[in-house]
């Protein structure tokens, strides 16, 4: 089954946290503040999330607090997350999978449409994203033999 959702997340300065709201199809929105710490090792791995599910005057009042802003439209497709963004980064999309088991992880083979992998690189977490430029976004997929968004 694929779903769309609107995420706007704010990334709260001088902090790992992150806030999110998320607009279901059919309108309803949910509120999240989230923690990822990151788990290093060998393969794409995601690290801890850890989410306290929020309602909309808690949202509220710690979407008061200095952070950073990104905007994106997923479109689930099981196993994969594929991020549409907007605003300044219009033009990105990354797509995310997320597993039950190592081995899972292991038997998936990417889709040919998918480019290159960039789980390793931490300029493609949504926290250094939120405070990139166009230009710089550009810069970094030329490395990986890619154009930037074009708008």
């Amino acid at each position: 089954m694929v779903r769309v959702l609107g995420i706007r997340d704010r990334y709260i300065e001088g902090t790992r946290l992150r806030l999110r709201e998320q607009r279901q199809e059919g309108g309803e929105r949910i509120y999240k503040l989230a923690q990822k710490l990151p788990l290093r090792g060998a393969g794409a791995q995601q690290g801890f999330l850890t989410n306290l599910y929020l309602n909309e005057r808690e949202y509220e009042t710690i979407a008061r607090l200095p952070s950073w802003g990104l905007q994106k439209t997923r479109h689930s497709v099981p196993p994969m997350g594929i991020d549409v963004f907007e605003g300044a980064l219009a033009g990105l999309v990354m797509a995310e999978v997320e597993f039950e088991s190592e081995g899972e992880a292991e038997a998936f083979a990417a889709p040919g449409f998918v480019g290159p992998e960039v789980t390793g690189d931490e300029r493609f977490t949504g926290g250094v994203l939120a405070r990139t430029t166009r230009e710089e976004l550009a810069g970094w997929l030329g490395e990986y033999g890619m154009r930037g968004p074009q708008r």
